[in-house]
């Protein structure tokens, strides 16, 4: 039997339940990228919002739509939109049924109609989890006119992306003389908000509509918001656990997550759920400081992590994390690497950081290196290369900046050679597999051209070769000893 409003009853006592009945929901909130974050995250919120607000809770449904593939909106579909949430500790899961979204649509259909959607007037907040590469960013935070998706969609009658879709819907809200919805990003973007406005503007303008543009940055919000809760990949070990905490019932698309939720979210006029109700969400004048340590402390800690963890062989984040050489190589860069220009005292930066580490090694978190790792040239700037860039204008050491840019080379060394045991997922792997093809054998030259290129590293570093040289004398060592010797060496002489 599977999960579904008509056996809802059957859940047992130990699962806890909506506060409200699903099938009076009404849709309030668009959201583009409905994945496991999205749904271990915001729909958590949102769930807990509607539960606090009682029947006037009731308008803020989700209608939440999968970008690239169908698969999950089918599967969700046919659970009337309701899934477990297992929310993973180290020695106790615990499971919650979801039903805060109203309806799941895959974008690409033909039947979709997001763009309406956007602009129907119950809609006032619409929300993304497209991950960093689908915003097609240029390192300097703006678009990419180049990139093929946008080129696309430029020329479309129905756009694909998630800047596409925006710019369509906003267009509809403005040519009826509507309000815009509160548009929120999600994603791991600096300045995400502003980062996202400015990139509907430039979509709005390259289409040949300056006066969309004009009218998107005068009157639509776009809040700056930080997110953080480590979702894995779902196995089928978590459909197990799903069926035996439900007490038989199937269920085909829950999520796990680890205990810890935030979600800090910057100035946003209008109305909106009562979100706060859910602990670690908060609403802030200021959302850089936390969203600075974030990117930096967690996500390039995480990157160190999954790029090193999988060259000495390890599956997880938790296994790298719990590993004597790469957990002690990461947690010497985040503590004394990725806080510059985080701007907490120092007993707050040590709290956090301790904090991380123990998330990090939490054993029931299975987090894949590889999923972790994906997408790096798009994330390499404001996760790593930043601090990096401001810790060596303050003279102060980056060995742990070293360590993780060759990493992530290394994976495409091995990977251009058919030795890596998976495929590393990027939007630029056919440029990096082409350069390692092009340099084999010569380090020195190989980083030298990924540094050169602004669209994953920026402008040139300060001292610039010295850091060529030093990411290339790892390669150098990693090509000539186990990488498992190597970082033993790296944490013994740091």
């Amino acid at each position: 039997m599977q999960l579904c409003r008509q056996t809802l009853s059957r859940v047992q006592d130990t699962v806890s339940l909506p506060e409200f009945d699903p099938a009076q929901l009404r849709p309030g909130i668009v959201h583009l990228g409905c994945g496991n974050f999205h749904r271990a995250h915001q729909v958590a919120a949102t769930q807990a919002a509607i539960g606090a607000m009682g029947k006037e809770g009731l308008g803020w449904g989700i209608v939440s739509a999968t970008m690239r593939k169908p698969d999950l909106a089918q599967a969700l579909g046919r659970q009337d939109n309701l899934y477990a949430l297992l929310t993973r500790g180290p020695r106790k899961t615990a499971a919650t049924i979801m039903a805060s979204i109203t309806d799941t649509v895959f974008a690409r259909a033909k039947d979709a109609g997001l763009a309406e959607r956007i602009a129907d007037p119950q809609t006032r907040i619409v929300t993304l989890t497209v991950t960093a590469s689908g915003y097609y960013l240029t390192a300097q935070g703006r678009l990419d006119a180049r990139a093929e998706a946008i080129r696309s969609d430029l020329a479309a009658a129905r756009p694909r992306t998630a800047l596409g879709i925006l710019a369509r819907g906003l267009a509809l809200v403005r040519k009826r003389g509507g309000v815009p919805p509160v548009i929120l990003c999600c994603d791991n973007l600096s300045e995400n908000g502003q980062t996202l406005r400015q990139a509907v503007m430039d979509f709005a303008s390259l289409r040949g509509n300056d006066a969309l543009a004009e009218w998107i940055g005068a009157h639509v919000q776009f809040p700056d918001s930080m997110v953080d809760r480590i979702v894995p990949t779902p196995t089928a070990t978590d459909r197990d656990d799903a069926r035996r905490l439900l007490g038989g019932l199937s269920d085909v698309a829950p999520v796990s997550a680890e205990p810890w939720f935030q979600w800090i979210i910057g100035r946003f006029d209008g109305e909106r759920p009562r979100w706060e109700a859910h602990a670690g969400t908060r609403f802030v004048p200021d959302v850089g400081v936390f969203e600075r340590a974030k990117l930096q402390m967690l996500n390039g800690t995480h990157m160190l992590l999954a790029y090193a963890g999988a060259l000495a062989g390890l599956d997880t984040v938790a296994a790298a994390a719990s590993d004597p050489a790469v957990g002690a190589l990461a947690a010497r860069f985040m503590r004394l690497e990725q806080v510059a220009d985080v701007a907490l005292d120092e007993a707050e930066l040590d709290e956090y950081a301790v904090e991380l580490m123990g998330r990090f090694r939490n054993p029931s978190i299975a987090h894949r290196v590889e999923r972790v790792g994906r997408n790096g040239s798009a994330k390499l700037v404001a996760r790593v290369l930043r601090a990096m860039r401001s810790n060596l204008e303050a003279g102060v050491a980056v060995p742990g900046a070293h360590l993780l840019v060759a990493s992530w080379i290394r994976w495409f060394i091995l990977h251009e050679r058919g030795a890596l045991r998976f495929v590393p997922a990027d939007p630029r792997s056919e440029t990096l597999l082409r350069l390692c093809a092009t340099w084999r054998g010569d380090h020195h030259g190989l980083v030298a051209a990924i540094l050169a290129r602004e669209d994953m590293a920026g402008p040139a570093l300060p001292a610039h070769e010295s850091q060529v040289a030093a990411i290339a004398d790892l390669l150098d060592r990693f090509e000539n000893a186990p990488a498992t010797a190597v970082m033993a060496e790296l944490a013994r002489q740091s």
